[in-house]
C-alpha cells in the first residue's frame, strides 16, 4: 500500500468521507415470520492508497466501517468492517467485509460507468456460497444455524447522497429467508 503516488479510486472516489442516515429498515428472520426494525447508522470510507498484488494487479482501496443502531433503543445491531477495491484494468469493484458473527464475504461486480436517472454512480456487488470466486465464508456454527447462501448489494451515490439496498439469502429456521436492509445517508464532511 502506498500513498506516495496519485491514486485513481475510479467510481469509489465519491464515497470518501463520513456518512450518516436515519431512514434504515432491516427485515430479519424470526422463528415464525419476520421482524422489521428501523435503524440509523454511520458509514465511513477512508482511502488506503494503492495495493499491488504479485507485481501485476493494482487495486485502489477504501477502508470502511459501518455502525448500525436500532432506533427503538439505540442498541448496536450491526458492526461491519471492510474494504472497497477498484481494479481499473478489469473494471471490477470488490467489497471485502467481515461481520463479527463468524462471517466473511467477498462480493464483486463490473462497473462500466452505470448511473441512475439523476446521474449518480451505481455499483452492484454479488457473492454466493457456491461461487468459487466471489463467496461467503462462515463459522461452523453459522453454517449450521443461519447459513448465508447469497449476498446482493446495490450502492447509488453522488452529490452528498448515498442509498444502498442489500439482500442476504439465509437458510434459517428450516427455510430460506431474504434478509433485507436499505438506508439513505448524507455526507457529513
Amino acid at each position: 500500500m502506498s500513498e506516495e503516488v496519485e491514486v485513481d479510486y475510479g467510481p469509489l472516489t465519491g464515497l470518501i468521507g463520513k456518512w450518516s442516515g436515519d431512514k434504515g429498515l432491516d427485515i430479519a428472520p424470526e422463528i415464525e415470520g419476520q421482524e422489521e426494525s428501523e435503524y440509523y447508522e454511520t458509514l465511513e470510507f477512508s482511502p488506503i492508497g494503492l495495493v499491488t498484488n504479485v507485481d501485476t494487479q493494482d487495486l485502489a482501496g477504501l477502508y470502511y466501517r459501518q455502525i448500525v443502531q436500532d432506533k427503538a433503543d439505540d442498541e448496536f445491531i450491526h458492526n461491519q468492517t471492510g474494504y472497497l477495491l477498484w481494479d481499473a484494468q478489469t473494471k471490477t469493484v470488490i467489497n471485502s467485509f467481515t461481520i463479527p458473527r463468524g462471517l466473511c464475504t467477498l462480493a464483486a461486480g463490473i462497473y462500466n460507468g452505470e448511473t441512475d436517472e439523476n446521474g449518480r454512480t451505481v455499483l452492484t456487488f454479488k457473492a454466493s456460497h457456491d461461487d468459487p470466486n466471489w463467496t461467503i465464508i462462515q463459522s461452523p456454527f453459522m453454517s449450521r444455524m443461519a447459513r448465508s447462501l447469497s449476498f446482493d448489494m446495490k450502492l447509488v451515490f453522488g452529490e452528498g447522497f448515498l442509498r444502498y439496498e442489500q439482500m442476504t439469502l439465509i437458510d434459517i429456521f428450516g427455510r430460506n429467508f431474504e434478509h433485507t436492509e436499505h438506508n439513505e445517508l448524507t455526507l457529513n464532511n
